[in-house]
């Protein structure tokens, strides 16, 4: 990693997104009110939201019906059961429950509470009950959006859509990739040396993830109006890697 500094800077107001919304136009138009312009290199973090938005993952709760494993499961977890049962039908595997949380392994391999379905920032109107899902294809929608600004503005650059989530082992969320082209999402440095030249054995960096963590810290959690975060000045090989690279399979996983 030859980098020695890096730049982060958010687009400023981004107006909120609606079903069908072209992203790549919105950043465009964010770049300009930034008085910027992309560069060779650069890094596009999208939050989570605004793909699912533009993608129309919205669900009104109004239309679910439960079944009865979700009615059984919603009473063990204090949930509604209309939610529980989009968990369901988003997950692979219940990983883990107890009252206000369940863990479930999504369909694309993260394993998050409550399949990432939830209704902060989201708009009501009319009596809704609108929650989000996560994007079908998280890896798909950036390779898409990284073709698409190359078509735009003719710059090779790299896409990240990120989203908040927990740790089992820590308090608190950050920002966890979903989503990523363009960059070697996990890093592996195995066989390089270390500062006595011996060679590195195990070393992989979660390089999508660390990149979603310091994007999210401008992006917020509330109601800051950021999602979009441009980071300049990092140096790294080329990859057609998504951030599935990240997941580790269930047979490796210890304490699932």
């Amino acid at each position: 990693m030859a980098s020695s500094s890096m730049q982060l800077f958010t687009l400023p107001d981004m107006p909120l997104v609606k079903p069908g919304d072209d992203l790549a136009a919105l950043i465009g138009d964010g770049l300009s009110r930034a008085g910027e312009k992309l560069q060779d290199g650069d890094i596009l973090v999208l939050a989570q939201k605004i793909v699912s938005k533009a993608s129309n993952c919205i669900v009104d709760l109004r239309d679910v019906t439960p079944t009865a494993e979700a009615e059984a499961l919603a009473v063990e977890v204090d949930k509604d059961p209309r939610q529980v049962q989009l968990i369901l039908d988003e997950s692979v595997d219940v990983v883990g429950k107890r009252p206000g949380v369940l863990i479930v392994a999504h369909r694309i391999g993260i394993v998050m509470a409550n399949a990432g379905i939830d209704a902060s920032n989201v708009e009501q109107a009319d009596g809704s009950e609108h929650v989000l899902l996560l994007p079908k294809d998280p890896d798909a929608d950036c390779r898409a959006l990284r073709q698409t600004m190359l078509e735009r503005h003719g710059v090779e650059i790299s896409v990240i859509i990120n989203d908040s989530v927990g740790r089992a082992w820590r308090q608190g969320t950050m920002g966890l990739a979903i989503g990523s082209a363009g960059i070697p999402a996990l890093w592996d440095l195995r066989g390089d040396p270390d500062l006595f030249g011996r060679e590195l054995l195990v070393s992989e960096v979660g390089l999508a993830d660390e990149l979603s963590s310091a994007a999210s810290i401008l992006q917020g959690q509330g109601n800051e109006g950021r999602p979009v975060v441009v980071i300049r000045g990092m140096s790294f090989p080329a990859s057609d890697q998504g951030a599935d690279a990240l997941v580790r399979p269930k047979e490796m996983d210890m304490f699932r």
